[in-house]
């Protein structure tokens, strides 16, 4: 059987090559390099090209959607939702990703992310924190407006800790 091979790498060993080591094995090739160089971007360089989506965490998959649009050169004014895309992050990715959201702002677009992460909440131009509690006991706006403004609402279970991360560290 006559095996296909690119630079000594067949088709299975390409899809097995993390984004990152492919990004180094197709340095020369601008194309591929433009096409992985947003998930990268987005802290996924440790994805597999041919790991199936339907392994990839909720968070991943925005990520990965992330990515998609980052790699576009797109005009049209876009909303984005990203829902808890922090969970089960390190702190490292949540700068990646919250750089991410800028890079698309500064394109024109819009985001709304639903999020318990402080240092994302910090970054945001406008907050609606909900409450006072969880599940039943929430619902109400609690307050609204930078997040200068929801630290210093003393109703708000957020704000009290968002004061802190606002402060900076002692």
């Amino acid at each position: 059987m006559l095996e296909v091979e690119y630079r000594g790498r067949s088709i299975a060993d390409v899809l097995a090559m993390t984004v990152a080591d492919a990004l180094a094995f197709f340095a020369d090739d601008t194309e591929i390099r433009r096409a992985l160089q947003p998930l990268v971007e987005v802290g996924l360089e440790y994805l597999r090209l041919g790991q199936p989506l339907s392994t990839l965490s909720g968070g991943e998959s925005q990520r990965v959607k992330l990515a998609a649009h980052l790699g576009r050169d797109g005009k049209a004014h876009t909303l984005f939702i990203f829902d808890e895309p922090t969970t089960g992050l390190h702190l490292h990715d949540i700068e990646k990703l919250v750089a991410a959201f800028g890079k698309l702002v500064e394109r024109g677009h819009s985001l709304l992310v639903v999020e318990h992460n402080l240092e994302v909440i910090k970054c945001a131009d406008w907050v609606i924190d909900l409450g006072p509690e969880g599940g039943d006991g929430g619902g109400e706006v609690i307050a609204a407006g930078p997040p200068e403004a929801i630290a210093r609402e003393p109703r708000s279970h957020t704000g009290r800790f968002l004061a802190d991360v606002l402060r900076g560290p002692i």
